[in-house]
């Protein structure tokens, strides 16, 4: 097995290739990256990327049909990745979340790879009160993030052959990462536990979430890279979480608040109700991958960042403006010059966008 990780720099490559590492040994794993964030190592003593066989560097919306061929499978993780730089950059988040990923995926078809996965989002649900959400209920996007999601897993339907094509919509990401996101709600109340003792909850409180493990989300993209046709079909969309983590933000709040004795927390009950709140049913996921279920409790993902911000001696009250924010990242990039508002690379003259190994 041959497999490409595309945008694998970010939050869940580095746990995702330490997974495929130690479940396929003999598999030779690559990395292709843009490199926004490959300085944002949190907690580590040595690359995540030793685990690869070569990190290649480019733009996502430049892959070739010849960059992809010999690859058994190809991992689309490249994105603009939350609401916030989804606002920010919302012609860019178009063209790098859904464009990028549909042009990937028929060179990828062309090239003959036989796995495709894009990772989607349960975001896509946007306002949905009542029962949890199954796949094939009516979705409302509200944001460009989650239009752009919903736009790419249309557009992959539509792409012929025989490659197998799985859209993971991952509820809403958290745990511990060698490049750790403070820009997630789970993560976002820890820091604020350890770094000020407290946690603010902007909302009144009552908006649901399901959240996965980042560690379980390498899990399901392991199964996904894996699954064979007769298994949901050629071309397939899956909630890709557990039942059990469907979540109020409240009891986010809460749980942390206990994890971490001496965090008071504050709910603004006077907010208006934040209308993005959904549930989500992840029964199809269960009956088609039951040995990749997740693992992991609302208790060992909190856990799991209690330990690995105390061991990096997190104290950082300001980190909301910090380059644990990935906005902030790339909003220091451009305002350096390093970076155009098209999230163009303005000096390329150290970098060859095809192939250059780490």
């Amino acid at each position: 097995m041959k497999i490409l990780v595309v945008g694998n720099l970010g939050y869940v490559g580095p746990v995702l290739i330490e997974e495929l590492a130690r479940k396929h040994p003999e598999a030779v794993i690559h990395g292709y990256d843009n490199a926004y964030f490959s300085h944002c190592l949190t907690g580590v003593n040595d690359l995540p990327e030793r685990y690869l066989e070569q990190q290649f560097f480019g733009d996502s919306r430049d892959i070739t049909v010849s960059m992809l061929r010999q690859y058994t499978a190809v991992i689309q993780l490249a994105a603009v990745s939350n609401d916030p730089m989804g606002s920010r950059f919302a012609t860019v988040t178009k063209e790098i979340n859904q464009d990028a990923t549909v042009s990937m995926a028929r060179k990828a078809a062309e090239a003959g790879v036989r796995n495709f996965v894009f990772a989607s989002s349960c975001s896509i649900y946007g306002i949905a009160s009542g029962a949890p959400r199954r796949e094939g209920d009516q979705i409302a996007p509200m944001t460009d993030y989650a239009k752009s999601k919903f736009g790419a897993e249309a557009e992959l339907e539509n792409i012929s052959g025989d490659m197998v094509i799985t859209s993971l919509r991952f509820a809403t990401a958290c745990g511990m990462s060698p490049r750790l996101r403070l820009d997630l709600v789970l993560n976002d109340f820890v820091a604020g536990a350890l770094s000020e003792g407290k946690i603010t909850v902007l909302s009144d409180g009552s908006p649901w979430r399901p959240l996965i493990d980042v560690s379980d989300m390498a899990r399901a993209i392991d199964w996904a890279i894996q699954r064979n046709a007769d298994n949901g079909g050629r071309i397939l969309s899956v909630n890709t979480g557990s039942n059990t983590r469907n979540h109020q933000v409240r009891d986010l709040a809460t749980a942390v608040a206990e994890a971490i004795p001496g965090t008071t927390v504050s709910i603004n009950t006077d907010a208006p109700v934040d209308s993005r709140s959904y549930q989500v049913d992840f029964d199809l996921f269960a009956s088609l991958a039951p040995d990749y279920q997740p693992l992991k409790t609302l208790s060992d993902s909190i856990q799991g960042l209690v330990e690995g911000l105390q061991r990096m001696q997190f104290s950082d009250s300001d980190f909301r403006t910090s380059s644990y924010m990935r906005l902030q990242v790339l909003q220091s990039h451009i305002d350096s010059g390093r970076l155009s508002e098209s999230l163009k690379w303005i000096d390329r003259s150290v970098k060859t966008p095809e192939r250059q190994t780490a």
